[in-house]
């Protein structure tokens, strides 16, 4: 499982010359010059590429946590006509493949203006778009004694100060695990980016690397090895951040206590 890894690590120091004939881990010489050419080697510097993919994974962060649990508390705790249909129907969506709903949401944004944009990227993250997300937290949501919400309600709390001073406060490992999930599935994306952005300035950091490999042979893998490296760094950092509440999160959903 590492071996890739290392490989790729050892590659970003190699020459250029030797990086598909050696078969050692250990380069013959050490070079840093993959790492400025790379960094600096197309258009647009691959630190505008850093700064659109940490925009884009923030934003759909916050999106998918605030819409997803919101729509997870009516789902677990509200009462209101037809819950049990729209939660199937919420739930059905998790069986139609991206590319069913590809065209048509293509049509809409482009119909908007917002092709060319970071806007399809991460509006619909506000919209609870997310199903796999909104099932997971219903399921921690509803092991959460109701004591409690009924508790607040005898002191005047509304359903909004329910979810946001009690609900999501004993809910940060689901949160948490969201977080993480949504954070490297929105960095590690490639096919929604390649879809919608349009305009070199805008890329995220797939794009660049797919940038390196020219279809002419005229590749770098160098720069394209170093900079995949450092892509690794923030997926890496944020999971280790998160990791105690990932992994509470995952143990502790759907248990009733």
């Amino acid at each position: 499982m590492l071996y890739p890894l290392l490989w790729m690590l050892s590659a970003s120091f190699r020459p250029e010359e030797e990086i598909f004939s050696a078969t050692s881990l250990i380069p013959s010489s050490v070079s840093l010059d993959a790492y400025p050419r790379g960094w600096f080697g197309l258009r647009v510097d691959f630190g505008t590429f850093f700064w659109n993919s940490f925009v884009i994974s923030i934003l759909s962060v916050i999106g998918n946590v605030l819409a997803c649990s919101l729509a997870a508390f009516a789902f677990a705790r509200l009462k209101f006509w037809g819950r049990n249909f729209w939660f199937a129907i919420m739930l059905g969506t998790l069986m139609l493949p991206y590319h069913v709903t590809l065209i048509p949401q293509y049509v809409l944004f482009l119909n908007l203006g917002w092709v060319g944009t970071m806007l399809p990227l991460v509006v619909p993250k506000f919209l609870a778009a997310d199903a796999f997300f909104i099932f997971l937290m219903v399921q921690f949501f509803r092991g959460i004694p109701r004591e409690l919400d009924e508790a607040a309600m005898m002191d005047g709390c509304s359903a909004w100060r329910i979810y946001w001073r009690i609900m999501l406060p004993l809910s940060l490992p689901v949160l948490a695990t969201a977080a993480i999930f949504t954070f490297i599935w929105t960095w590690d994306d490639f096919f929604g980016p390649l879809i919608y952005l349009t305009d070199m300035r805008t890329y995220t950091v797939q794009l660049g690397l797919r940038s390196f490999v020219d279809s002419t042979g005229l590749s770098d893998w160098s720069g394209l090895f170093a900079m995949s490296m450092l892509s690794l760094v923030p997926v890496f950092f944020f999971f280790l951040f998160f990791q105690r509440l990932l992994i509470e999160g995952i143990a502790t959903t759907g248990i009733k206590r």
